[in-house]
């Protein structure tokens, strides 16, 4: 239950792997000037299937992480592709925010329910 899994069902763990995936995408972005980064992304189903059976969402973020392989390789050895990484930040950060608002309509339901409203 310390992943999200509780009254919240998987949205808890969506938003933590989503919020992970924000992080590296972050990273990537931040890096891509940086001779020999190596750009890296979370396969957000992927990781949702192991977070399911039983992994917590760090864990599950961690082992569904990879390195992505570039379209075109740069000569540093960098594989960050900014316009592509800048596409899945933003497409990321409107999932996390569509996430989020569900789990607000749901913390409000239940504050209602509770003040027995």
């Amino acid at each position: 239950m310390a992943d999200g899994q509780s009254i919240f069902g998987v949205h808890g763990t969506a938003l933590a792997l989503r919020s992970q995936r924000l992080s590296m995408l972050a990273s990537n972005i931040a890096n891509a000037a940086t001779p020999g980064y190596k750009a890296r992304d979370i396969d957000f189903d992927r990781a949702m299937d192991l977070a399911g059976r039983g992994r917590g969402a760090g864990a599950a973020a961690e082992e569904a992480a990879a390195y992505r392989v570039p379209v075109t390789p740069s000569l540093d050895g960098n594989t960050v592709e900014l316009s592509t990484e800048q596409t899945l930040f933003a497409e990321n950060a409107v999932q996390y925010r569509t996430t989020l608002s569900f789990l607000e309509g749901r913390i409000s339901t239940i504050t209602r329910a509770l003040k027995g409203e």
